[in-house]
């Protein structure tokens, strides 16, 4: 008689069935195993059940919060990611100092080890770069060289303009056609000539281009996860040379540093989010509407329980757990881009319009619409949207009049909006507000 086990038990662990005449020694077999007349029929490993077959547990230990040891060493390692984080905070700062040259933020953009671009000598040290893992992606760039120098050109070309066209006007009162600065309640906006922040469309571009590429198409990718001889060496707990974590378990740890890179405690995150001007600042801002409690602890979740997996062998858990990040964080792009074009209706409703303030939460959307390029389809090589149609959304953000955001309608915002919401699995209300 035949029989298939499988338990699940996510509150402490989750735990899979395998058969052992030895109860302190179980061996780990397939995720549904079968057992006929005492023989346990795994996918590498047949076990005697010695007449019988009962299910034993073997544990995916599925710890309270993000932290990995092996032989009374760290496992968990993302030094790389929080780097590039502390290099984008200080590349923002440089796009809102008027004193700083284009080149210098292009050079601080592309660092090269060992050269004084950044504040943090660390930093300087460093051979990391931005601009390098910026639509870098395993999945979406390693055979698409084209688009990738089309985005990293948009970014250049970002830093160029600001440099350019908004500095020069640093003191200059903003008008239509005209560059400067624009008041938004007690603060002060520096716009284009057609109203866009290119600071703004710089930072938000990122977080798609940069975090989420990064997350979702590259370090979640069983064409990175599994390279080589990554599973074979995870399998055995060959750890990388000089090093306490396999090269799986790494992989894995570097997605997880592109959101958590910069909380004080990067083991529970979820306490202080917000700790940087990326990916980690938006999951909280989402987390803090009602519609959508809850989303940060559940990609919290999916990354401890994948890790746990990793360290388990069970690579179908790991995946499962992957596709789950891989919506979240897609939704968590969807959702800003369309709560900006709603909300700038607002000012722009007005009898004397706010353009400062909706010019703002345009400029925020409009790099948010750009980051829809990177997102990713749960159980698909696709993004939510294509190149091509983010390209058109921010063509039709632009285009209701000569001057730009100047003279978008709310019809616009709304029909660019609903497109949005309608490809996800919320709607245009639940982001709105």
């Amino acid at each position: 008689m035949k029989k298939t086990f499988l338990a699940l038990a996510l509150a402490t662990g989750l735990f899979l069935t395998s058969c052992s005449s030895d109860d302190n020694d179980p061996p780990i077999v397939a995720v549904t195993p079968t057992c006929d007349d005492g023989i346990q029929n795994g996918d590498e490993t047949d076990v005697d059940c010695g007449g019988s077959c009962t299910p034993c547990a073997i544990a995916i230990d599925n710890p309270s919060s993000y932290t990995f040891e092996r032989d009374g060493e760290v496992t968990v390692s993302f030094s790389g990611q929080t780097t590039r984080l502390k290099m984008g905070d200080e590349i923002l700062e440089a796009l809102m100092d008027e004193t700083v040259s284009a080149e210098k933020i292009q050079a601080m953009y592309a660092h090269e080890e060992g050269v004084a671009d950044f504040e943090d000598a660390d930093l300087n040290a460093s051979d990391k770069s931005v601009r390098s893992k910026t639509a870098a992606s395993a999945d979406f760039f390693s055979s698409n060289a084209t688009d990738q120098a089309l985005i990293r050109a948009d970014f250049d070309g970002w830093i160029r303009a600001q440099v350019d066209e908004v500095f020069p006007n640093w003191e200059v009162a903003a008008s239509a056609g005209v560059a400067g600065q624009i008041a938004d309640g007690s603060s002060t906006r520096y716009v284009s000539a057609k109203g866009l922040e290119y600071n703004q469309a710089f930072n938000k571009g990122l977080i798609g281009a940069l975090t989420t590429d990064q997350i979702v198409n590259n370090y979640l990718s069983p064409a990175v996860l599994d390279a080589g001889t990554n599973i074979e060496d995870n399998d055995a707990d060959v750890v990388a040379e000089g090093k306490s974590y396999t090269n799986m378990e790494h992989k894995w740890d570097e997605a997880y540093g592109y959101v958590y890179g910069l909380n004080a405690d990067a083991s529970n995150p979820n306490a202080d989010l917000g700790a940087d001007s990326f990916l980690n600042k938006y999951i909280g801002r989402v987390e803090g509407d009602d519609d959508f409690v809850g989303i940060a602890d559940e990609i919290f979740q999916a990354f401890k329980l994948g890790r746990a997996a990793i360290v388990a062998k069970q690579y179908d858990i790991r995946d499962e757990q992957a596709e789950i990040i891989r919506q979240k964080i897609s939704e968590i792009i969807g959702i800003r881009a369309v709560y900006y074009l709603q909300q700038a209706k607002i000012p722009l409703a007005q009898e004397t319009p706010a353009y400062g303030s909706a010019f703002h939460d345009l400029s925020e959307g409009y790099g948010f619409i750009y980051s829809l390029q990177f997102t990713r389809q749960p159980n698909s090589d696709a993004p939510y949207f294509s190149k091509t149609e983010v390209d058109t959304f921010l063509v039709d953000l632009m285009a209701d009049g000569d001057n730009g955001l100047w003279d978008v309608t709310p019809e616009t915002l709304d029909t660019i909006a609903a497109a949005i919401a309608d490809r996800f699995d919320f709607t245009l209300a639940q982001a709105a507000e």
